[in-house]
């Protein structure tokens, strides 16, 4: 019998932030997650409540081919935590198959293991004190990523700052490092300071471009 997902929304957009921000993507949500950051954007996804649509692998291929047939090539799936979405990896591999690059946005609170060697790329979070979240993170998760993974760390603080570049010196992420600024909670500005002044030359500062082009509090873009 063929699972359903929890299917909180589906759009096609530009990748706001991650190695492929300003290309164009299919963006499949899921409702339900584990984790509820104190800065979240999403929130009205993350309950296992929240509104969505049962959706079964064969609606979300069939998204997946009209936005193939409109010229996208990005699949992005997020949340809520798409990975707790049970069978999900039936779906990364039917989207890889297809030719997609498919882009998994993870929260750093669940294991990669069950997922790799799928065909999908990581974009995983690491939780930051400001979250309130970071006893949760699975920091083995890190020796688990590759070169076309990459680790995205949440800063609504200074103190995030500096706790992304103490993470990154211990657990050595062999991928790209992305430190992106809480809309509204701290100046990108004064990131790039600390950059500077802690020598933090593996890191890029990467704003969420799609909360400068539509209202920051926008769905569906």
């Amino acid at each position: 019998m063929d699972k359903t997902f929890m299917l909180a929304e589906h759009f096609i957009s530009i990748n706001g932030e991650g190695r492929c921000a300003g290309e164009l993507a299919l963006f499949l949500r899921f409702a339900g997650c584990n984790l509820r950051c104190d800065w979240c954007d999403t929130a009205w996804a993350c309950g296992m409540d929240a509104p969505h649509e049962a959706a079964s692998s064969d609606d979300l291929i069939r998204i997946a081919k009209d936005a193939a047939a409109q010229g996208v090539r990005n699949v992005t799936l997020t949340g809520g935590e798409p990975l707790l979405q049970e069978n999900i990896r039936c779906v990364m591999e039917q989207l890889c198959s297809m030719g997609l690059r498919v882009e998994i946005e993870t929260n750093g609170a669940v294991s990669l293991a069950p997922f790799l060697n799928s065909g999908a790329v990581f974009t995983m979070d690491y939780k930051l004190p400001s979250s309130r979240m970071e006893q949760h993170m699975r920091t083995e998760n890190f020796a688990l990523l590759g070169a076309l993974d990459c680790v995205k760390f949440v800063c609504g603080s200074r103190e995030d700052v500096f706790r992304a570049k103490e993470i990154a010196e211990q657990f050595r992420p062999q991928c790209p490092l992305y430190l992106s600024p809480v809309f509204g909670r701290i100046d990108p500005a004064e990131i790039v300071e600390i950059m500077k002044a802690e020598k933090m030359g593996n890191f890029r500062l990467q704003l969420q471009l799609h909360k400068f082009i539509w209202d920051p509090n926008a769905r569906g873009v």
